[in-house]
Formats: structure tokens, C-alpha cells, sequence
């Protein structure tokens, strides 16, 4: 994955946000033949990042995407969310935190502070963690899911329950027009709410293209948590729904 090009990277992005491109606008976007963009969207599907579909592409049904294309996906944002995250979380905390690529650019924020203990399920967290002088970090048994390197399972929601954690952090694979929090198996949800029954303060980490994403398990609503932080305004519908019930919501500024 690393080696996409800028521009093969670019479309991902803008599939990512709409949903469909067509190779036509976008040769048109890049100013290239509709060959080249192609040969561009051709590797794409290939490596499993997008689906191929009469006259253009559009991201894979019914499911998400691999690990290191969405950690390609919106850098600018994860990086703003991460850092406003890294403000709420003081040394010595403890953290109990789930899969996601926003999750990950999160607790890299925090290489600042110390005697941290991370508890999760996300092996690309855990190894970071590792690295970090003072931080305990604690995993989960199991199967590893090779192309997003987590752990899922009843052992999971064990494993976080026999914990009571400052913070539990989570991303989400959508957000339902209602609020309600959506990802792409029961597993995921379980493993989440496992996480949010278990901490002191639950903070989803959201990066705004998720409003309107489809992705067909239900599980747990924005109202529940504690807080939210996103890189833009939240839609209108959610921001004074959450306001009337007191939950925290922080809107990241953009990195340089």
C-alpha cells in the first residue's frame, strides 16, 4: 500500500468521500487520458482499496477497507482529531483502546506523556506502545486478523471487562442519520461497547466523512458517550442533540 502514488492516493480520498468516480472525470480532474487513470484504478482494486463498476469505481460493498488504505484516508483530520485527543489525557492515565486507523494517529499523539497503560486489541497500537519508555500495554488472546492486525472475539469483550480504565476510545465504521453508531461486524460492536461499559469516560474519535456512511451493524448511539471529537462541525441534527444532554463535543483544528 505504501507504494500508491500521490495521485492513486488522491482518489482514494475523493471515493472515499462520494462513494463513486468515474474514470472519465476523473481523467478530467488530473488532466491525464482515461487510460492512465485506469492503469491507477486498476492497481487500486487490485490491492483490495477499491471495486471496480460500469464506467468508474466505488468503494467494496458491505464492507470496509483494508487497514493501510484507511490509514491513507483523511491524514490531515486523524491528525487533528489525535492532537485534541492528546489535550484531554494526562500522564499516568489508563486506556482502554479499539481498532481503527483514528484510534492509531490518537495514542501516536501521546508519545509525550508517560506511565501510560494501554489495553487494546489493535496490535499497530500495541507495537507503538511498546515503544514507548514507561507505558504498560496489555493485549488480548486470539486469532489476528492478518490484513488489519486486531483481535476480535467473545475474549475480547472478556478481556476489557476485567478492566475499569480512565479513558475507553473508539473510532466507528458510520454514524446513522438518528446518531445511532454503526460498524461492519458484531464483533467490531461488541468489542466497542465491551470497551464503553468499561471506563470512566468513553470518547468516540470521529472523522467527519463517517456522517451518512453506510455500514450495516447497529451498536450503541453518539448520545451515550461522553465525548466526541471531529474534525468538523457535527450536523446540525446531532450538534443540539448533544447539546441538550451535556455531551462534550470537540471540534479539531487542522495540523500544519
Amino acid at each position: 500500500m505504501d507504494s500508491f502514488s500521490e495521485r492513486q492516493r488522491e482518489i482514494l480520498e475523493r471515493v472515499s468521500g462520494i462513494g463513486h468516480l468515474t474514470i472519465e472525470s476523473c481523467a478530467q480532474i488530473y488532466g491525464v487520458s482515461p487510460q492512465t487513470i485506469r492503469r491507477d484504478v486498476n492497481e487500486l482494486c487490485a490491492a483490495g482499496a477499491l471495486r471496480r463498476v460500469h464506467g468508474g469505481v466505488e468503494l467494496p460493498q458491505n464492507e470496509n477497507l483494508q487497514y493501510t488504505s484507511r490509514r491513507m484516508l483523511n491524514g490531515a483530520a486523524k491528525r487533528a482529531i489525535g492532537h485534541a485527543f492528546a489535550a484531554h489525557v494526562p500522564s499516568g492515565s489508563s486506556l482502554a483502546v479499539s481498532i481503527g486507523t483514528t484510534p492509531e494517529y490518537a495514542i501516536q499523539k501521546l508519545r509525550h506523556q508517560s506511565d501510560l497503560m494501554v489495553l487494546t486489541n489493535n496490535l499497530n497500537i500495541a507495537l507503538f506502545a511498546c515503544d514507548q519508555e514507561g507505558w504498560s500495554v496489555r493485549v488480548p488472546g486470539g486469532a489476528v486478523r492478518a490484513g488489519d492486525r486486531d483481535i476480535l472475539g467473545p475474549q475480547v469483550e472478556d478481556f476489557f471487562g476485567r478492566y475499569q480504565v480512565d479513558f475507553g476510545v473508539f473510532g466507528v465504521g458510520g454514524v446513522a442519520e438518528d446518531g445511532t453508531l454503526l460498524d461492519f461486524s458484531e464483533d467490531e460492536v461488541a468489542a466497542r461497547i465491551a470497551i464503553s461499559r468499561n471506563c470512566r469516560r468513553s470518547v468516540l474519535l470521529l472523522d467527519s466523512t463517517k456522517f451518512g456512511r453506510s455500514a450495516h451493524v447497529r451498536g450503541g448511539h453518539l448520545s451515550e458517550l461522553d465525548l466526541v471529537i471531529c474534525d468538523a462541525a457535527l450536523p446540525e441534527q446531532h450538534r443540539a442533540a448533544l447539546e441538550d444532554i451535556s455531551v462534550d463535543v470537540v471540534i479539531a483544528e487542522a495540523q500544519p
